[in-house]
Parts: structure tokens; C-alpha cells; sequence
């Protein structure tokens, strides 16, 4: 019998297994191979040391910042009860759907050479560290969220009988609870930081680049294969090791599912109401402010709008729009057929996050070196897509099939029906409302990709993404503006899929840590 069962899983397992050795193994083993004289080359570099030092920098440096701003507004979401509490907890959801193209247009909107704030922030690094915040303060809010509804409420009650102020409460009983989630919150924010592209590419200049913009110039238009490479490696060395502590932290984290958490309750002292005060500010200026100052430019374009008529616009769309639904669907399939062989295999279940740890750059790079002959070949651009958005999918619906009674195989058989009529009957409608969440968090990773696109992509396959960057590229108002117009309806594309994912659902909604990092 356990070589039967070995013997389906390997037959499960295969397909997925095959498409993550073609699109990911095997690209970073030529990466790797390609020329380790490269290593010396680059580390005794004093420019690329400098790059990496400031990749190091600011993805440290939003850690720090996104620790003192998120946990008082985690705190707030947690423990008070405000009108509209339900809606700011959905909208948190927001930036895991948004691409990072739209926040790097939105921070250039209030600080760029047109700004509506502040103007000439562009040759600065506060440019980047302050994208940075919009993009990585809710992984840290909703990661300290989950720490702080794990909280006993007995404990905290037998505290404040005890006389424990509020200040003695937080350290000495929400505190240990806290300090592994905010941990796995904090690795995160520096894994995303770090192997970021579209923000740094966007905010940082030439000056400013991060290892992953300095990869990308290497590969696109010096040709530095070699550089590239070693490059490649520094990166993937840095994020797997964020990845393993993220992992550790998740594991000490694990949730207590017999906690019986705080319930919200109204602000009663001056202070409670001077923290809901300032999770109102922060929230606002940190997470809001970019995006109505997209709105706002795109409102004042005037004739730019016209824009929204020419065919240029929409072939982009278009093609945004079928390279996503043939990327969804090949998610669909590979990540239902990857989450059916990860139940019953503890290291598939490790190699599901591998997608997750390694940046789009790095893999597009490997790509280029080892399949040379499909350059620029619309069924490799769809591979990355996929391989970029099957994890989501397969995430969602290995927790949902994990989270179903385990006798209800056995109740069905004992009433007659066979192992298709299971699955079609009972076990895929219970599994729809994962698999929902998983394809439209997939759909917005393609919508808004834009790394892959830039190393794999032809001319005549220009997505939103795309187009909005070479607007920006271009001098002049009116190109300014049309790039503003255009970031608006690829937000709007981005709300939409965040509609569908919320569904309803509010405050029940499943969090969710992993988005594009492209």
C-alpha cells in the first residue's frame, strides 16, 4: 500500500515538480554556473558594494520604520471598536492586490518634480523609503494583528485585576505573544524590501539602485552575463536566509486555535482615543495619500485622457488582460494539482514557497542564459506569469483541503459514492471559496506584473505595466499626465480583482502575507 501511495503522489507530483525544474532550478544552476570568476569581480566592485550596501540600507531601514508606525495601529485595529473598524480591516487587504507600479506612480505623484506635496524629492532616497512604508506597513499590521488576537483574554482580565496599567499589560503579558509574529512580519518586510524591482526602479534613480535594478541594467543593456550572475546569487543568498526566518518565526508564532481572543471595545481613556487618532494618521498618510494623489493627477490631465483612445492603449490592455487569464488558468491547474501532492508530502509543501523567495529578476535573468533560443517567445512570458501566480493558488487550497473533516472520505464512500463523486460533490464545493481567493490573488499578480515583462516581453506585447513605464520615461506634461491616466485604470483593474477577493467576506477575510514582489 505505501508504494501505491508513493507511487500517485510521484504521479502528482511530476507535472509541478517539472514546470519548477524548468523555470526555476534549472535557470539559477546556469546562473550559477555561468562564471565564478564573476564573484571576486563584483565583491572587490566599490560600486556594486556600494549598491549593495544601500539594498541592505533601506530594506533595514523600512524594517525600522514600519515597527513603531504599524503596531500601535495593529493595536487599535485589535482592541477598539469604531465605526468603520470592518471597512479599514478589508481595505488592509487593498495593498496585496495593488501593483507596485500603481504605489511607485502614486509616491511620484505627491513627491516627484510635479509633485502635489512636495517637489524635487526625486533625487533623494526618502523617495524609496517612503514607497517602501506604503507597500510593507500593512504586512506588518496584519502580521501584529494576528499576534495581538492571540492574546488570552483571561490573562489580560487577571492583569488588569491585579492593577496592571495598560503601558505594564502590553509588555508583560501582549508582548511575549507578539515579539515571534512581529519577527516573521519584520522578515518578510525585509525579504520584500530587499528583492523589490518596480519601486526601486521607479523611485530610485540611477543613484539610488538597489541589487535588483543593477541586475537588471547588467542583463538588458550592458550584456554582463557574469556580473549578473554573482549579482543573482547575492540576492537569492540574502532572501532565502529571510525566508528560513520567517518559516522559524511562523512555526513558534502557530496559532492557538483554543485562545479565546479580546473583543474590541469603544475607546474609554484619552489615550485610547489619542492612538485611534494616530493609527487614523498613519494609515492615511503612509497608505492613502499616494493613492488619491494618483487620482487627483489623473483628474487634472485634461486632454491627456485622450489617451484612453488610441489603439496603443488598447493592445495593452488587451494584452494585460489575456496574458493574465492564460496565466490564471495555468495557475488554476498547477496550483490544484501541486496543493493534491503537497498533502501528502511534508518537502513538497516546503517547495511551495520557493516561487515566493526568489524575485522575478533573478529568475528572468536565469531564464535569458539558459533558454536563449525562446527569447522574446510569448509561451515563456506565460510560464513566468504562471510561475508567479500557481503558489497563490496552491497556498489557498492546501489550508482549505488541510482544514476539512478527515472522516468525510469515509462518510461519503459508506453511503455509496465512489472517489470522483467525493470530489466533485463534496470535496470541490468546499474547496471553491479557496480556490476563489487564490485565483484572484493570482490575477492580480499578473495584471500588475512588470519585471518578467521588461526582460522577456517583444514591443508588440506592451502590457499596462509597460506602457505606463515608457510614459514616464518619456519628457514632457503630456506624457506625465497620460501615465498618471493610465495608473488610475490599472488601479481601478487592481480594486476590482480586490472586490472579488473580498467578496463580502470582511472581517472573516483569510490573511493573506504573500503579493508580487515584481
Amino acid at each position: 500500500m505505501d508504494m501505491r501511495r508513493w507511487a500517485v503522489v510521484g504521479l502528482v507530483a511530476l507535472p509541478p515538480l517539472c514546470f519548477l525544474t524548468a523555470m526555476v532550478l534549472a535557470p539559477l544552476w546556469a546562473m550559477a554556473a555561468y562564471d565564478g570568476l564573476a564573484w571576486g569581480t563584483v565583491l572587490s566592485d566599490a560600486y556594486m558594494l556600494k549598491r549593495l550596501a544601500w539594498t541592505v540600507f533601506q530594506a533595514a531601514a523600512t524594517c525600522i520604520l514600519v515597527l513603531p508606525l504599524g503596531v500601535p495601529v495593529a493595536w487599535v485595529l485589535a482592541r477598539l471598536a469604531f465605526p468603520g473598524r470592518a471597512l479599514v480591516l478589508r481595505l488592509m487587504m487593498l495593498p496585496f492586490v495593488m501593483p507596485t507600479l500603481v504605489a511607485g506612480v502614486g509616491v511620484l505623484a505627491l513627491f516627484g518634480a510635479d509633485g502635489l506635496l512636495w517637489r524635487g524629492w526625486q533625487d533623494t532616497p526618502y523617495l524609496l523609503l517612503y514607497g517602501n512604508v506604503f507597500f510593507n506597513l500593512p504586512v506588518l499590521v496584519r502580521a501584529a494583528y494576528q499576534g495581538f488576537v492571540q492574546v488570552p483574554a483571561a490573562r489580560l482580565q487577571t492583569a488588569r485585576t491585579l492593577g496592571a496599567g495598560a503601558w505594564r499589560r502590553f509588555w508583560d503579558i501582549e508582548m511575549p505573544v507578539l515579539r515571534p509574529w512581529l519577527a516573521g512580519g519584520v522578515c518578510l518586510v525585509f525579504l520584500y524590501c530587499f528583492s523589490g524591482f518596480g519601486l526601486a526602479l521607479l523611485l530610485g534613480g540611477s543613484r539610488y539602485a538597489t541589487v535588483e535594478v543593477e541586475i537588471y541594467q547588467l542583463v538588458m543593456f550592458e550584456l554582463d552575463m557574469a556580473g549578473a550572475s554573482a549579482l543573482v546569487w547575492l540576492v537569492l543568498g540574502v532572501t532565502a536566509a529571510a525566508g528560513l526566518l520567517y518559516a522559524w518565526f511562523g512555526r513558534r508564532a502557530g496559532s492557538d486555535k483554543a485562545v479565546s481572543p479580546v473583543m474590541p471595545s469603544e475607546p474609554q481613556s484619552v489615550g485610547e482615543y489619542v492612538l485611534l487618532a494616530f493609527a487614523a494618521a498613519v494609515l492615511g498618510i503612509c497608505c492613502l495619500f499616494p493613492l488619491a494623489a494618483v487620482v487627483v493627477k489623473a483628474c487634472s490631465a485634461g486632454e491627456s485622457w485622450q489617451v484612453l483612445a488610441e489603439r496603443e492603449t488598447w493592445q495593452a490592455v488587451w494584452n494585460t488582460l489575456r496574458f493574465s487569464a492564460a496565466a490564471v488558468f495555468s495557475a488554476a491547474v498547477l496550483g490544484v494539482v501541486y496543493a493534491a501532492a503537497a498533502r501528502r508530502s511534508a518537502w513538497m509543501r516546503g517547495l511551495m514557497f520557493l516561487p515566493f523567495m526568489v524575485s522575478p529578476v533573478c529568475v528572468s535573468a536565469g531564464v535569458l542564459l539558459l533558454y536563449p533560443q525562446w527569447t522574446a517567445s510569448l509561451p515563456l512570458l506565460l510560464a513566468m506569469y504562471a510561475l508567479l501566480a500557481y503558489p497563490f493558488v496552491a497556498k489557498d487550497v492546501l489550508s482549505a483541503w488541510d482544514a476539512l473533516p478527515p472522516d468525510y472520505g469515509r462518510a461519503a464512500a459508506g453511503l455509496g459514492a465512489n472517489g470522483f463523486q467525493t470530489a466533485y460533490r463534496i470535496t470541490l464545493p468546499l474547496l471553491k471559496p479557496a480556490l476563489r481567493r487564490g485565483l484572484t490573488l493570482a490575477a492580480a499578480t499578473c495584471v500588475g506584473e512588470f519585471a518578467a515583462t521588461l526582460f522577456l516581453s517583444r514591443p508588440e506585447w506592451q502590457t499596462l505595466t509597460t506602457l505606463i513605464y515608457a510614459y514616464l520615461g518619456r519628457a514632457g506634461e503630456d506624457n506625465y499626465a497620460r501615465a498618471m491616466v493610465l495608473t488610475l485604470l490599472l488601479s481601478a483593474f487592481a480594486v476590482c480583482i480586490f472586490l472579488l477577493l473580498d467578496n463580502g467576506e470582511g472581517g472573516k477575510q483569510t490573511e493573506t502575507l504573500f503579493r508580487n514582489t515584481s
